[in-house]
């Protein structure tokens, strides 16, 4: 048996076997055995894309046919090794790698560091970008350069929209563009995109833009007893899944000049999101409205190249309670009049007209960098990058015990961050590939004084209030990344990429300066999804990460096959987890409570991540009806906290897809099969729900002729019922923020469930 067929053997069993075990019991497989397929033998050739040091850049060849299948620039990424998803909105999840999520990650949108102007979260980077106007998606899922990470200890993620493009030399004006429209079945989702440019030699203006808006979901089937929503006369079908609406637009114009080896570039977006509901939020997104402006120079010269950018980002945020969660509070069970009949008006003693949630956050970004290249051999890459950002988040009194006054959850909030960094890549021969890196950064911190709806009243709103007030709450931390970094090529069958990072984050500020003890209050400030309050610490330290990681990567020289595996280990030291608290007392809990919702504060404490990922792609035959081939993904990852024996919060259990792909001609098709195993492994302090195990098909199709593309798919083709290992937990129905005498409003122990079964279409023409 020749090298080359054992290692395909060898992809093949590595991927499939630890999948079989997966399954999650004899329901899918009787569903599989339903489903079947003439046998074929088969083969293809999956285009292997050169990756830069540290980083794995998604083919823009395989974005296209999953346009029409989400609106979620996140999940483009869910074919990266390493990396999962924290469920969220509907156009808003965030993506975790290797069990590091959200602000633990560097997230850069066309060269901007965008920050969630949020206390849930609900606007994060990748949320500001349709599907449709992404041209590049780049991961530093193992070890990040310094000049692509700073401040995070996760990795990073690079989205850029579509480079400008010019008129050849010699070449008429180039006009064209871009139309589509896609359908949902499950949640009838629908949309548009449109796109055009007009370029000549040295000039290019293009728009962009993009609208999509979807009802809620339903599951696999019913996973409650009850229809209540807390609004008179408004029900939801016991499989549907409150809370996971949403509407938004994008749109971005961009001007683009060049001379010679130089690019001047301007880019204006807009996002106008008229709601995105929740299912494991109390609140609901109801407004958020963003506009940026960023200016880029590139140049090249003699010596290397030169990129300068500099850009400005405001952010208008108002939350309150969506249509699936009761809008006034009060004594009365029917919500909109009190006992006596009284009917509540908006600012009221005794009932309450929603919860009015306002956020502003404003960032100025300035950032330069050269490579200077030393000999032919060696680069050096130098830049400074600079960041100011400004926060605040109020609630106006809306009646009940929000009232008389306005409570002041962060006022004037300050986050900058200066940094400098260096690092030296060189080349010593044709095998040998080797990046060092130090990064100096400075984050200064602040907020401004508090207060309460009434200090007077309830939930020690007076008492905390004091004493955040009283805290020096100006904090400055220096801190420092190191990365080394080596690339091995044996032969042209085999590499090796191996190094070590030391990261340091520090912590955003509604871990530093969110302040009440008061249950209500806390509840609004949570980014997990969880259904807990949180309350921050101004004295937290920043997260110190120490990782090592290496792949191993087993390629044909033509890349016609590829297995990948890559172990990593993270040791984090100051890790902010938190521990449940007692308002009472003031202090950390003595006695925890258990299978239910509670209030915790942020804690440094220690937390180890280890595993695995596995990937691969080989052909499996080439005959009339087609190239057919097997593409595979595993991955393993476990998290503990040192401190009190407890996994990690939303660590995505060992999870593993297969997809079997056809190309013939102008069809593109796949038979995908995604396993899960039982997430059993949860955080105790924060009472994490676990889930069971379960396995999905999904079949996707695409053909294009000419100009014009078609995909279409069924996603969860057998209809399975699951629960969401990361979705957190469910609250996106009823009576949300309190817990009243009735049977029906959220309670601890439901997982947001996954949807049903979903047929999508999608057509998209180029002109």
């Amino acid at each position: 048996m020749s090298q080359f067929r054992l290692c395909q053997l060898t992809c093949a069993v590595a991927l499939a076997l630890p999948t079989l075990a997966l399954l999650s019991g004899p329901a899918l497989a009787a569903d599989l055995a339903a489903f079947t397929l003439a046998p074929i033998t088969v083969t293809g050739s999956p285009s292997h894309i050169s990756q830069p040091l540290g980083a794995t850049a998604v083919d823009p060849a395989s974005l296209a046919p999953k346009l029409s299948a989400t609106s979620d620039t996140a999940s483009l990424l869910q074919d990266v090794p390493g990396l999962s998803l924290y469920g969220a909105g509907g156009v808003s999840s965030l993506p975790a790698i290797h069990g590091l999520a959200d602000d633990r990650l560097r997230i850069k949108v066309d060269g901007m560091d965008l920050i969630a102007s949020c206390p849930n979260h609900m606007n994060p980077a990748l949320s500001y970008i349709d599907p449709t106007q992404v041209g590049l998606l780049k991961v530093y899922a193992g070890i990040t350069p310094v000049s692509a990470g700073g401040d995070s200890i996760g990795g990073t993620i690079v989205a850029q929209t579509r480079a400008p493009e010019f008129a050849a030399p010699g070449q008429a004006a180039i006009t064209k563009g871009e139309v589509g429209t896609f359908y949902r079945s499950n949640n009838k989702a629908r949309g548009a995109n449109v796109s055009a440019t007009y370029a000549t030699e040295q000039f290019n203006i293009s728009y962009s833009g993009a609208t999509s808006r979807a009802d809620n979901y339903t599951a696999g089937g019913d996973f409650k007893n009850h229809d209540f929503t807390g609004r008179v006369g408004h029900t939801l079908g016991r499989d549907e899944v409150g809370s996971t609406a949403y509407d938004t637009r994008n749109h971005s114009v961009g001007l683009a000049f060049k001379s010679d080896n130089h690019l001047l570039e301007a880019k204006l977006g807009y996002q106008d999101m008229p709601f995105q509901l929740y299912p494991n939020q109390r609140m609901d997104m109801l407004g958020n409205t963003q506009n940026s402006v960023n200016l880029r120079y590139a140049g090249q010269f003699d010596w290397g190249a030169l990129e300068a950018r500099a850009y400005r980002e405001n952010v208008d945020h108002v939350m309150d309670f969506g249509a699936d969660k009761r809008y006034w509070y009060g004594a009365a069970s029917g919500g909109g009049a009190a006992l006596d009949g009284t009917p509540c008006s908006p600012i009221s003693a005794t009932c309450a007209a929603g919860m009015p949630m306002v956020t502003e956050g404003k960032t100025t970004g300035l950032s330069v960098k050269a490579d200077v290249a030393l000999t032919p051999q060696d680069v050096l890459r130098v830049g400074a990058e600079a960041q100011q950002y400004r926060l605040k988040d109020w609630w106006p009194p809306s009646g009940g015990g929000m009232f008389p006054g306005t409570f002041w959850n962060i006022q004037d909030g300050q986050r900058d961050r200066t940094a400098v960094f260096g690092e030296w890549e060189a080349r010593k021969n044709t095998q040998w590939m080797t990046l060092l890196g130090a990064r100096v950064e400075q984050v200064k911190m602040n907020a401004g004084n508090v207060v309460g709806y009434n200090p007077a009243g309830g939930g020690f709103q007076g008492r905390d209030a004091s004493a955040f007030n009283a805290q020096d709450r100006s904090k400055t931390d220096n801190n420092l990344d190191l990365t080394a970094l080596a690339r091995y090529s044996a032969n042209t069958n085999y590499d090796i990429e191996f190094g070590f990072a030391h990261k340091v984050r520090s912590p955003n500020v509604y871990e530093r300066y969110t302040w009440s003890t008061w249950q209500m209050a806390a509840l609004m400030n949570n980014f997990v999804g969880d259904g807990n309050g949180y309350l921050g610490d101004v004295n937290l330290k920043p997260e110190k990460a120490n990782t090592i990681s290496a792949t191993f990567d087993w390629h044909a020289a033509d890349s016609r096959w590829g297995f990948k595996a890559t172990p990593y280990y993270t040791q984090v030291s100051d890790y902010i987890d938190a521990v449940q608290w007692n308002a009472s007392t003031n202090l950390a809990a003595t006695t925890l409570a258990a299978n239910k919702f509670s209030v915790l504060k942020y804690a440094n404490q220690s937390a180890r991540l280890y595993g695995i990922d596995l990937s691969g792609h080989m052909p499996l035959a080439k005959r009339a009806w087609g190239d057919f081939g097997l593409k595979g993904l595993l991955n393993y990852t476990h998290g503990t906290n040192q401190d009190t024996g407890d996994g990690l919060y939303n660590v995505m259990p060992l999870n593993a897809k297969l997809a079997l792909t056809q190309k013939l001609k102008a069809w593109d098709n796949s038979f995908e099969l995604l396993m899960v195993q039982a997430k059993d492994s949860v955080s105790g302090m924060r009472n994490e729900i676990k889930t069971p195990g379960y396995g999905l098909v999904n079949l996707r199709g695409s053909y294009s002729w000419r100009q014009v593309r078609v995909d279409f798919g069924v996603e969860n083709l057998f209809d399975r019922f699951y629960y969401l290992p990361n979705g957190g937990a469910y609250t996106g129905q009823g009576t949300t923020m309190s817990n009243p005498a009735l049977p029906n409003y959220p309670q601890w122990g439901s997982a947001v469930p996954g949807i049903g079964r979903s047929i999508y279409m999608g057509v998209n023409v180029k002109f």
